[in-house]
């Protein structure tokens, strides 16, 4: 599981995927298995998860990686470019974001 840092320096990228309650499902397998056979190995990856709303219209990946770099990396391999098309394929629409944490509250 991530762990939320404000002091982390790497780089943390959020993605959301516009999809249909028909093919939410599809879309979540086809999204575990690249993180689990592909992402997850790659180099600078640190951590991941996968989040699903609860209408299956939404999901939401979040991970962290040693850099930027690491990430674009993984995201130019012929493998994941190969999976990225047909994830894309099944949603309306899909955006990674970069973010850096600001800060962290707990209770």
């Amino acid at each position: 599981m991530p762990e939320i840092r404000a002091e982390f320096d790497g780089q943390t990228v959020i993605c959301t995927f516009e999809v249909t309650p028909g093919s939410a499902e599809d879309v979540l397998e086809l999204l575990q298995a690249a993180w689990d056979q592909v992402i997850r190995q790659q180099p600078g990856f640190i951590s991941g998860a996968i989040h699903l709303n609860d209408a299956h219209t939404r999901i939401a990946t979040y991970s962290q990686w040693r850099d930027r770099k690491d990430y674009q990396a993984m995201l130019r391999s012929q493998e994941m470019r190969r999976r990225n098309r047909d994830i894309h394929a099944m949603c309306k629409s899909f955006e990674p974001v970069m973010y850096e944490v600001q800060d962290v509250f707990r209770a």
